[in-house]
């Protein structure tokens, strides 16, 4: 029995240059993804693969491993659900096909349909782009709010230690006695001890 060959060679035709072509177990080492994810990934419409082989394998080319690792850096890195992903990938690929369009059409009404498109997409993935923003900065301020409160129990901490106690202690009190349980910086008002 032969062992697989993780990559083939598709030789040059007139139609298309050589392309090395790999199996999805080859594909998954190089991008970090299991066998599993990419086919998921299938599925839902994220990638499709470049080739079948004659056994029916999957075969991906380097385009396929670069969209791979887009989709993986947006996922883990940027925290992008996969719907999200999905929208974007759309958008790219629809920015690919009006920029062919674009080129191709000597019609103004076209051309301005084809560019008043382009921008709409472009504003989806801004606002996209700008939600994602939006929910890190919230939780920055907030893992900010729990520094300042731990810092502060640092400082009592410190003050005790200094034979100051007596007024760190008091401070303290006055605090939760004055029902603000709060600690400055806190943006729910949670205590995080």
């Amino acid at each position: 029995m032969s062992k697989p060959v993780d990559a083939l060679e598709v030789p040059e035709t007139h139609e298309a240059p050589a392309q090395i072509l790999f199996r999805i177990q080859k594909v998954a080492a190089d991008t970090g993804l299991t066998t599993r994810s990419i086919r998921y990934y299938e599925e839902i419409g994220l990638l499709e693969p470049a080739a079948r082989s004659d056994g029916d394998y999957r075969l991906y080319d380097a385009d396929d491993l670069a969209r791979l690792h887009y989709i993986k850096g947006l996922r883990d890195d940027a925290g992008f659900s996969l719907a999200e992903i999905a929208q974007l990938l759309e958008d790219e690929t629809a920015r690919a096909r009006n920029r062919a369009r674009f080129r191709e059409s000597d019609d103004p009404a076209e051309r301005r349909a084809i560019v008043e498109d382009a921008l709409a997409r472009v504003d989806r993935q801004v606002n996209t782009l700008r939600a994602k923003a939006d929910r890190l900065e919230a939780m920055i301020a907030e893992a900010n709010a729990r520094r300042t409160h731990l810092t502060e129990h640092l400082a009592e901490i410190e003050a005790e230690a200094a034979g100051d106690f007596a007024t760190a202690a008091e401070r303290h009190r006055a605090a939760h006695a004055s029902g603000d349980h709060r600690h400055p910086g806190s943006a729910h008002g949670r205590s995080a001890t």
